[in-house]
């Protein structure tokens, strides 16, 4: 796929695979819409860089008008903010679990609403949500987190249902563990180095939007060599 002109949102952007995706495309010849809660206000001829809660609708909405407003079209979305904490459920904190519904299904879903809304009217896009191998699979001390992702895989399976005869397509990415800065305040650390590196799954998400046409993927799993850890 030609992406040459096409502009591109992502979630997430000021740090690990949203951070390292938008490295890697700011060497194409696309425009670019970053979006995150420490993100500051910065805008350029190709670059549109906002604050965002993805949990919070009213700065959805925001976000979305003004990258409207910037560009007219957007041609794709890559979903990658999330947050995760790793407890056992009966010793959990609420105020995590709900954070993690919040952040991780909520904000996918109001992100895929407003954006979605707007492709579909288009007749075209690509959205891509970053899930998690927890999607699919119970991690001891996962709770909040497996409960919000497997939320989150469904959630990409409907809106799949829903936007496939409207010319948008919606891929699931499911990786395993990745060595980025998710890690940085969860104790104590798994092995990092045996982790999927943060600018190799970003290249997997830049070689999914540049996919030939004439078939959709509805949903890729990528596994650190020694699987799960």
């Amino acid at each position: 796929m030609n992406i040459d002109g096409a502009t591109i949102v992502i979630t997430g952007a000021s740090k690990g695979i949203g951070k390292e995706t938008a490295a890697l495309l700011r060497k194409e010849n696309v425009n670019l819409v970053l979006g995150s809660r420490s993100g500051q206000k910065n805008e350029l001829d190709q670059l549109l860089e906002l604050p965002l809660d993805v949990a919070n609708e009213d700065s959805v909405i925001q976000f979305y008008t003004r990258a409207v407003q910037k560009f007219g079209s957007i041609d794709v979305l890559i979903n990658c903010a999330g947050t995760g904490s790793f407890e056992h459920i009966i010793e959990s904190s609420t105020q995590a679990f709900d954070e993690m519904l919040s952040v991780n299904l909520r904000g996918t879903y109001l992100m895929c609403k407003h954006f979605g809304k707007h492709m579909a009217g288009g007749g075209k896009g690509h959205i891509l949500n970053l899930i998690s191998i927890a999607g699919t699979t119970a991690l001891p001390g996962g709770g909040g987190y497996s409960a919000s992702k497997f939320g989150v895989l469904g959630l990409t399976r409907v809106l799949q249902t829903e936007l496939r005869q409207k010319g948008v397509q919606v891929t699931a990415v499911l990786p395993g563990a990745v060595r980025s800065s998710f890690w940085d305040q969860i104790e104590p650390k798994p092995d990092l180095s045996q982790m999927i590196p943060t600018e190799t799954l970003a290249q997997h998400l830049v070689n999914i939007i540049h996919q030939p046409p004439g078939a959709y993927v509805d949903e890729v799993t990528l596994m650190p060599p020694l699987g799960i850890l």
